[in-house]
């Protein structure tokens, strides 16, 4: 049998103590550094981590490999909240700030509380990052379903969703080929007809207000819009589109820049793709001198309170927002509580065109 002297070996074992010494100092490993070594997304690893049957073999190989480095020790109890239930569903708005969004959500927090369910609201004003971390939040388990608001975020994480399998539904803009229930209005349809209303009441020359280009929800109105002046036989040359971002500050800049032009040019009627638009519009063109409607009929879109109160009252497309944002509630509800994979089903909401004080027949000298 060997004799070991007394200091023989102890280098090693040094290093060895010394070793676990620092990293025993070392803050704990984040799932974000995971994946930052990974180099994938946290919703990547926390799939990876829960089921990792659903991604391949080299990215599953990656992670793994990544967790022994940083010796992560991933959060049991966060991964058991896809089956213990969160009771918190994340909202996902374009813009908290626009009043249009109020009474949907009133809608929602109704039908959801009465089902014993909270709401977050994710808005998704500003950088992508924020969407970013929201989606992450999501497919981490940290709420049990999404109500999409918007059509954009579906473009940059939906496969990242429907990995992770979080029961989705979408509300406001319809998504042509979407892969989740959607409860919207005829946003075509709807456009259409405040377009005809103008037409009916004798106006040729009809300008448009648009919302942001990016946006489905405003191509189908533009669509709507176009349709309406087709159908009739007036010119696409007879229409003038005016770019805005649905907010009351592009419908100020779209009053001046109709004040800019001169009688003889300027259109006799316009239809703004939503109603802060629509007011900022007026009240800019009402500053400058004009009368509305008998100089500039105007229409718009959304039906939001202050549009029965501002100066003309404002002609509208109204939606239901109370009831769109209660049907999309139930539809997730239904799709959060089945064992099976709900039935696909869109609902289809009526819009209406309520008559107000904005426009009129155009004047003799508007026909000439």
């Amino acid at each position: 049998m060997g004799i070991c002297k007394r200091g023989e070996g102890r280098p090693d074992l040094d290093q060895q103590m010394s070793k676990r010494t620092k990293e025993s100092r070392r803050p704990p490993a984040k799932i974000a550094d995971v994946a930052r070594l990974a180099g994938v997304s946290v919703a990547t690893v926390s799939r990876t981590l829960a089921r990792p049957e659903v991604v391949s073999e080299e990215t599953r190989n990656r992670v793994l490999a990544a967790v022994r480095d940083t010796s992560y020790t991933p959060n049991i109890s966060a991964r058991n909240l896809r089956v213990r239930k969160t009771m918190v569903v994340l909202v996902a708005v374009p813009n908290i700030a626009n009043p249009f969004f109020a009474e949907i959500l009133q809608g929602i927090d109704d039908t959801l509380s009465a089902a014993g369910y909270g709401l977050v609201i994710a808005n998704l004003a500003g950088p992508p990052e924020k969407e970013a971390r929201y989606v992450d939040l999501v497919c981490a388990g940290q709420a049990d379903g999404v109500l999409l608001l918007c059509g954009h975020v579906i473009r940059s994480r939906d496969r990242d969703l429907r990995d992770a399998h979080v029961p989705l539904v979408g509300a406001c803009e319809y998504i042509p080929g979407a892969s989740f229930p959607q409860v919207c209005i005829d946003n075509v349809g709807a456009a259409r007809e405040a377009v005809r209303h103008l037409i009916k009441l004798g106006h040729t020359s009809i300008a448009y207000l648009s919302g942001p280009q990016s946006t489905i929800l405003e191509r189908q109105r533009l669509e709507g819009y176009k349709q309406a002046l087709k159908e009739a036989g007036i010119a696409a040359a007879g229409g003038l589109i005016i770019s805005g971002d649905f907010t009351f500050r592009t419908g100020v800049e779209a009053g001046r820049a109709l004040l800019a032009l001169s009688p003889e040019v300027r259109p006799t009627a316009l239809f703004a793709a939503n109603d802060e638009m629509a007011i900022g519009l007026i009240k800019t063109l009402q500053s400058g001198g004009l009368r509305i409607p008998h100089d500039l009929s105007v229409v718009g879109f959304d039906g939001i309170p202050y549009a029965d109160y501002c100066e003309p009252t404002l002609t509208t497309i109204v939606q239901p927002r109370r009831e769109l944002g209660a049907s999309a509630a139930a539809e997730l509800i239904a799709l959060m509580t089945t064992e099976k994979s709900a039935v696909r089903k869109d609902i289809e909401l009526p819009a209406t065109l309520i008559l107000r004080d904005s426009t009129c027949p155009p004047s003799a000298r508007n026909r000439n």
